[in-house]
């Protein structure tokens, strides 16, 4: 019983940080909320086998495509390589900056890896905003795999 309760306890904190997760860069949020599922496995409450394995195969295309949707906003925006990297380390760096600094850092990353690459000011805003859209679609990709894994979570209780 307390067994149940501690593990039950654990996956529920874990899908909670996960979905945290998708708006932190630094911390994998579908990955995170996937333990907490695979922590409830163990108890009477468990999801069904085919959800775990269903999410475990979720968890890996999220977690793979969250380093290939940004690149390609920013690539259908004709951002440089600069761009991509600009808007990676404005990711990173935007996280100290909690709320605005998720959205600006981004943006701004990518902006400043345009105007390095030499680009107008145009175009380095414009590969900006490409970058900014592929690192939001990747926000709203892991967080409906997330919330999945709350629901699937839930209805297991």
């Amino acid at each position: 019983m307390w067994f149940d309760v501690t593990m039950l306890i654990i996956g529920g904190i874990a899908i909670v940080v996960g979905i945290a997760g998708c708006f932190i860069p630094i911390i994998p949020g579908p990955i995170v909320a996937y333990c907490g599922l695979l922590c409830m496995a163990p108890t009477a409450k468990s999801p069904s086998t085919t959800a775990l394995v269903a999410f475990g195969v979720v968890t890996a295309v999220v977690t793979a495509l969250d380093y290939i949707v940004p690149a390609i906003g920013a690539k259908k925006f004709n951002c440089s390589k600069l761009g991509v990297w600009g808007c990676t380390i404005g990711a990173v760096v935007g996280m100290f900056f909690f709320p605005l600094g998720l959205l600006l850092g981004p943006f701004l990353g990518a902006v400043a890896g345009e105007l390095l690459a030499k680009k107008p000011v145009g175009a380095a805003m414009l590969g900006g905003l490409g970058a900014l859209l592929g690192v939001l679609s990747g926000v709203v990709i892991k967080l409906i795999a997330c919330l999945g894994m709350a629901v699937c979570a839930a209805m297991s209780i």
